[in-house]
């Protein structure tokens, strides 16, 4: 059973074989389970020309956007620019490659990646410049465009719980893009609140199946609110 234990001690470790020029799939939507630690560790290992695909690029200053500030990005594929003013500006000035893929069609194109799927048609986009230079089809009447599936060299994902075995729970709306991210990765990184005993998950309750998960790791989390809104 030893040998199945996916527990590392260090974000260092977490996240060992990194390199420039990778493929990063991180979870979260705006802020809502980000893996804000393991952001913060590629950012310390100062590793450049990566591409990132995730919904959106966190704000200035937190999550996502500090990679962005340190120019580590080369190429977001995303589905919203958000609230980042430097994605925006990088945008503009062209020193940030963008591809911008509707929400859904992002989801799709890394449960794609994760089950062995290459590539498959969607009617999102069809008629816009989402489809230029894209395979398109009629099925029954109804025009498709051909969108590809995505794979990272690694995945990195904020999970809830998770056992010795990489079995993770995922809490409420961090269920967003981070079960996809953890199927469609080459190496799967989980940071989580908390790491239970083999056996103290249900297994009706697990999300993400260890057999998809390389490393979990235990951490600490700020959680900051992208946007607060009051109502009196």
């Amino acid at each position: 059973m030893a040998g199945l234990d996916k527990r590392v001690g260090s974000y260092e470790e977490a996240l060992a074989g990194l390199s420039d020029n990778m493929t990063i799939l991180a979870g979260g939507f705006g802020l809502c389970g980000i893996p804000e630690n393991l952001i913060n560790e590629i950012r310390r290992r100062g590793v450049r020309g990566l591409t990132v695909v995730s919904n959106n690029c966190g704000v200035d200053g937190f999550g996502l956007g500090v990679l962005l500030e340190d120019r580590q990005i080369r190429k977001m594929i995303a589905s919203y620019v958000g609230e980042n003013a430097l994605f925006e500006q990088q945008l503009l000035s062209g020193e940030l490659e963008v591809e911008l893929t509707p929400q859904g069609t992002l989801a799709e194109r890394m449960r794609a990646g994760g089950a062995g799927i290459p590539a498959f048609y969607t009617a999102t986009g069809y008629g816009t410049p989402v489809a230029e230079g894209k395979e398109a089809r009629e099925f029954n009447g109804r025009h498709y465009i051909l969108e590809t599936a995505i794979i990272g060299d690694f995945a990195i994902v904020k999970g809830w719980k998770a056992d010795h075995f990489g079995n993770v729970v995922y809490r409420h709306t961090a269920q967003n893009f981070n079960p996809l991210a953890a199927m469609a990765g080459r190496v799967t990184v989980v940071e989580v609140e908390e790491i239970v005993e083999p056996g103290a998950l249900e297994p009706s309750q697990v999300h993400t199946p260890g057999i998809y998960v390389d490393r979990i790791i235990q951490g600490r989390f700020e959680k900051r609110i992208e946007k607060r809104t009051l109502r009196g």
